[in-house]
């Protein structure tokens, strides 16, 4: 399945991008929002990271046009500041984040992301990583795999899965995807599997949040896209989930909102620090109906946006 890149116009626009500024994509996935944000630069350059050395390489071809205008990283995007350093860059304009698994490795039945393939139990966005999902299913304790799917799935059940998980591994390895689906769909109740959305989806989604760390990279990686904003920069982030949304929503109202002075302090208000950022979304962007109707990974979608204030608009 073609990937088709989610809220992308909205994201480009959000960014306000200046044809001779310094941009990072740090989420390149399969190019979409790396492409039509290269096409609005002049003298202008992009930084393009992803993970996943399979999305950097069908990623040339997307961007063959503008590729004198952006430059590929095969990394975490967690270490923009460190990677950026290398190529004299210390400060941008905009930083771009669309978050969780594009399309192709979802499709991809040999990346085992999906529950509706049999493949090997793997989950890894960089392949060349050691832990992957089977490792987590087969190795971790009962405790830790009810805590993860408790926390990164907001399984219900998660305890009977982990316990029933335990049991099974005993018997042999759970090797394959659907194996795994097998041994959730025993462990929910019956009058639960005929509930909307498939059985397994938050446990995958739990094990794909564990396999690739990704709430910790978003914590440092968001960290790194604001220290390296310019004034009137701008960093828009896109959601799939509660907890990504929850962790994004709270770090930009963190930024944005200014440090908290005892009220009996004898204070001017030019006296007073002011927050370094301005949040420009209160509410999340959300798809148009267009947009819902054509493309299935928009309907859980939220961008947010934050902009660094200028000098004169922190004093």
């Amino acid at each position: 399945m073609e990937h088709q890149a989610v809220l992308l116009q909205e994201t480009i626009d959000g960014l306000q991008v200046r044809p001779e500024g310094i941009y990072v994509d740090a989420t390149l996935g399969r190019g979409g929002h790396a492409r039509l944000l290269a096409s609005r630069l002049t003298a202008g350059h992009l930084y393009a990271f992803d993970k996943d050395a399979q999305a950097i390489q069908e990623s040339r071809q997307v961007l063959a046009a503008c590729a004198e205008r952006v430059t590929l990283i095969h990394d975490d995007y967690r270490r923009m500041r460190q990677d950026l350093a290398a190529y004299g860059v210390e400060a941008v304009d905009g930083v771009m984040m669309d978050l969780g698994v594009s399309s192709p490795q979802f499709d991809d039945p040999a990346r085992g992301f999906s529950y509706r393939f049999d493949a090997r139990l793997d989950m890894r966005m960089d392949q060349s990583q050691r832990l992957d999902a089977w490792q987590v299913v087969n190795t971790y304790s009962q405790a830790d795999l009810t805590r993860i799917f408790r926390e990164y799935g907001e399984e219900r059940y998660a305890g009977p899965i982990a316990a029933r998980i335990v049991r099974r591994r005993q018997e042999a390895p759970i090797d394959t995807t659907l194996q795994l689906v097998e041994v959730i769909r025993q462990a929910i109740p019956e009058r639960e599997l005929h509930r909307k959305g498939h059985p397994a989806r938050q446990v995958f989604q739990a094990l794909r949040i564990e396999v690739n760390d990704e709430l910790g990279a978003l914590r440092e990686g968001l960290q790194e896209a604001c220290s390296l904003l310019k004034p009137g920069g701008r960093c828009a982030v896109i959601t799939f989930h509660s907890l990504e949304d929850r962790l994004v929503k709270q770090y930009f109202r963190d930024c944005s909102t200014a440090p908290s002075v005892a009220p009996k302090l004898p204070l001017k208000a030019s006296q007073m620090e002011q927050a370094s950022f301005t949040l420009i979304t209160r509410h999340p962007i959300e798809a148009g109906a267009e947009e819902l109707q054509e493309n299935h990974r928009s309907h859980s979608a939220k961008l947010r946006i934050l902009e660094r204030k200028q000098e004169n608009e922190q004093n």
